[in-house]
């Protein structure tokens, strides 16, 4: 069995590094989830035309929640009537920057740094809607069985190999938990079942989701 193409959807930049903690700390509200789409398209625009992009970090403050440290994944896809296609996804499971800077990083990687996609053009970009991830920390998941689909994104890691999927995936597919299971063994290049085997470790984590549909 293949994975879709269009769930081969998240590249992880940069070494995972493991940081076990049971919740996400912190909320993001509107406005802050304004702000970061805002910047992630600024980001994507200003490489296009060549230019330093114009931040919003005027109206950010000191203590919101764009500056915690915090992983995230940034997806684009491109509009085609009531059809979405997956133009590009990259993300850091963890991150030592705060998040708004995170989200600008991976907005220009997944636009101009995603292998399975040449880099995006100016005329794509009018077309495209920005998806941003903003991820917990991850947890052991001893019991795959204990994964609840719809609420846990899955890390899976045996030996050298390693997979990634983000908590909507499974909704948007349509999957229940043992083809969720299969799929993310598929995603790590590993035979399904693989997540039971004793030497893999298999990680849950949660996710903040919104985009500008």
């Amino acid at each position: 069995m293949k994975i879709p193409r269009n769930v081969i959807k998240s590249g992880i930049m940069g070494r995972v590094s493991i940081i076990i903690k049971n919740n996400m700390e912190f909320n993001i509200d509107d406005e802050e989830k304004k702000i970061l789409l805002t910047d992630a398209r600024e980001s994507i625009k200003a490489q296009i035309e060549g230019r330093k992009p114009a931040f919003t970090q005027a109206r950010i403050s000191g203590d919101s929640s764009l500056e915690e440290p915090c992983g995230a994944f940034v997806s684009l896809h491109i509009k085609n009537g009531k059809e979405r296609a997956l133009r590009g996804c990259i993300g850091r499971m963890t991150a030592n920057l705060p998040l708004i800077e995170t989200v600008r990083l991976m907005a220009r990687e997944a636009a101009f740094g995603d292998p399975r996609f040449p880099p995006l053009k100016k005329d794509e970009l009018d077309r495209c809607e920005i998806e941003i991830s903003a991820l917990s920390p991850m947890s052991p998941c001893p019991d795959p069985r204990q994964v609840k689909v719809g609420v846990h994104g899955l890390y899976l890691k045996r030996g050298i190999r390693s997979g990634v999927l983000l908590p909507q995936v499974p909704v948007e597919q349509g999957w229940n938990l043992d083809e969720y299971l299969e799929y993310i063994c598929i995603k790590a290049g590993l035979p399904p079942g693989s997540c039971d085997a004793p030497d893999a470790q298999l990680f849950t984590f949660t996710a903040i989701v919104f985009g500008e549909e």
